[in-house]
């Protein structure tokens, strides 16, 4: 794992209804600030790669769909420098494990719709977002720089 990296299963209750799931709370040990809540979403065949921040924190979970979640560690002083972490993300309404992801500041990270045609991200960042100087450092979703292959299905980075 990542140093820094986290992730909590997340309680869905569910009845004839439907379901609820609670995603985040400002009692979770994940939670520090509060500054957006934003959803995005990447079709079969694309990935959102990749990008990392030097202040935000994001906290992500799928709710829609399948998500293969990367993570990459580029911080030169980090202990798990260089290392990968893939995390499957579904929503509450798909079989498996519904999770939130917190990504530390200085990680690498992307994803793409696995097993399905489109999967959305919610995300609770600690920084709302600044369009005068955004918080987003960018590198190409099929950078060489990172030691990381999409999935063959994979073809561009939009």
């Amino acid at each position: 794992m990542i140093d820094g990296v986290e992730i909590k299963k997340l309680k869905v209750m569910k009845d004839k209804r439907g379901f609820l799931m609670e995603m985040l709370r400002n009692d979770d040990e994940m939670f520090d600030t509060f500054g957006q809540v934003y959803m995005t979403g990447v079709k079969k065949g694309y990935a959102k790669a990749w990008h990392y921040h030097k202040g935000q924190i994001d906290r992500v979970t799928c709710v829609l769909g399948q998500a293969l979640w990367v993570m990459y560690d580029a911080r030169k002083n980090s202990p798990t420098y260089k290392e990968v972490q893939e995390v499957i993300m579904t929503d509450p309404t798909t079989s498996g494990e519904q999770v939130i992801v917190k990504v530390p500041i200085g990680v690498l990270h992307g994803f793409t719709a696995h097993n399905c045609d489109e999967a959305r991200i919610v995300n609770v960042p600690n920084q709302k977002y600044d369009y005068e100087e955004p918080d987003e450092l960018r590198y190409p979703w099929n950078s060489e720089e990172v030691n990381y292959k999409w999935p063959d299905e994979v073809k561009d980075g939009g």
